[in-house]
């Protein structure tokens, strides 16, 4: 944390949390003074078949809906645009995404065209949305993005193969919702994967170099709330009481990294998705352990702490000692709920690597990272990580 500086914490104005909460959207929405919303979901069956649940919603509060069921896994600029046509043909006045991160990211770029103009391309970085979005409620289907909650959005570049990260206050959701009973139906890699990447949201906020007394907070709960109840989410992912506490994990991860930022693992895991399509939380949860090799030799204290929120004993240990227990800690959770061991297992490619560095090296979320890395210095992470 540094000294002398002023920080401003960004949420959202509304989080409605806890089993049955979806059912406050259409008041939330009439709130808005809106008429008629874009109900966005994924690119699938279920995708739809939420999205006409909460057309439903809408249409019980006296609200007209129109629905885009076009969110890719990895939401692309093609995706949005296609997105942002829709809103304005069918002269929507709001937008309510359903599902995972991707959803929510879709509908936050989908805003971004609405209300600014031009390509979603434009607006790459940081603070470039002048005009905001129209009001966005989101309701979260998984327990791991947190892009329900966050300023941020990540858009794949279908013509450089990258991931783009936006990001700025003007695209925080004003409604975040977090219903357990809509993550019952998570299957377990899903859970396993959108978990992982949780941890990895409030591991890189509680090192970053813009970690504060709040965000710490955040994520330590967050980090102790994960290693309590993941393995249990994936191994019975009916129990409503284990999916409540997930969510507030996530929760809990998203203030911290919506206001500390991240670091390496997600600039790395960034242009794993953008290159080869990848599952964005299996990349962090395989990264993870990597990255935080290198980063603990100039912070040991602080995965000190997070060794212990993971419940490893560190009573008569040093730092450093503390901080290795955090890394063994971290993997063997991953191998406890069946993350892959490893990015080849993926289908990523040893001649790639030297082009994934450098495109690492340019993305924003790296500025926060606690140590410094070189080209060279990502290349051989993620060669260990393979």
């Amino acid at each position: 944390m540094t000294e002398n500086m002023i920080y401003t914490y960004l949420n959202p104005k509304v989080a409605l949390m806890g089993a049955g909460c979806v059912k406050e959207i259409g008041k939330h929405a009439k709130g808005f003074g809106g008429t008629k919303a874009l109900v966005v979901s994924g690119k699938s069956r279920h995708g739809e078949e939420l999205a006409g649940d909460i057309r439903k919603i809408l249409e019980a509060a006296g609200l007209k809906a129109a629905i885009f069921a076009g969110a890719e896994p990895n939401p692309t600029d093609s995706s949005v645009m296609e997105g942002a046509e829709i809103y304005k043909k069918e002269n929507c006045d709001l937008i309510v995404a359903v599902g995972g991160g991707s959803p929510m990211d879709c509908a936050k770029a989908v805003g971004i065209v609405a209300k600014n103009g031009g390509e979603i391309n434009d607006y790459e970085g940081i603070g470039k949305v002048t005009k905001g979005i129209p009001p966005l409620i989101t309701v979260n289907t998984t327990a791991g993005t947190a892009s329900e909650m966050t300023s941020f959005t990540i858009i794949t570049d279908t013509k450089r193969h990258i991931k783009m990260a936006i990001v700025d206050p003007r695209i925080t959701p004003d409604v975040a919702v977090n219903d357990p009973e809509l993550m019952v139906s998570m299957p377990p890699a899903l859970t396993a994967a959108t978990g992982m990447d949780a941890l990895t949201h409030a591991v890189e906020a509680y090192v970053s170099t813009m970690a504060t007394p709040t965000t710490d907070a955040a994520a330590i709960k967050a980090i102790e709330l994960i290693s309590k109840y993941l393995r249990e989410a994936v191994v019975h992912g009916k129990d409503v009481r284990t999916r409540d506490m997930m969510a507030h994990a996530e929760y809990l991860a998203g203030i911290a990294f919506n206001n500390a930022s991240l670091g390496y693992v997600h600039s790395m895991a960034h242009q794993l998705g953008g290159l080869y399509n990848l599952p964005h939380g299996v990349c962090n949860a395989i990264l993870l352990p990597y990255v935080e090799m290198y980063n603990k030799e100039v912070c040991p204290e602080r995965f000190a702490d997070i060794a212990k929120a993971m419940g490893e004993k560190v009573e008569g240990l040093s730092a450093d000692e503390a901080a290795d227990k955090a890394i063994e800690a971290i993997k063997k959770l991953a191998e406890d709920i069946g993350i892959p061991s490893g990015l080849k297992e993926l289908g990523a490619r040893e001649e790639d690597l030297e082009l994934l560095a450098e495109n690492a090296m340019q993305d924003v979320c790296r500025f926060t990272n606690p140590r410094e890395l070189s080209k060279e210095d990502v290349i051989e992470i993620y060669r260990k990580a393979m």
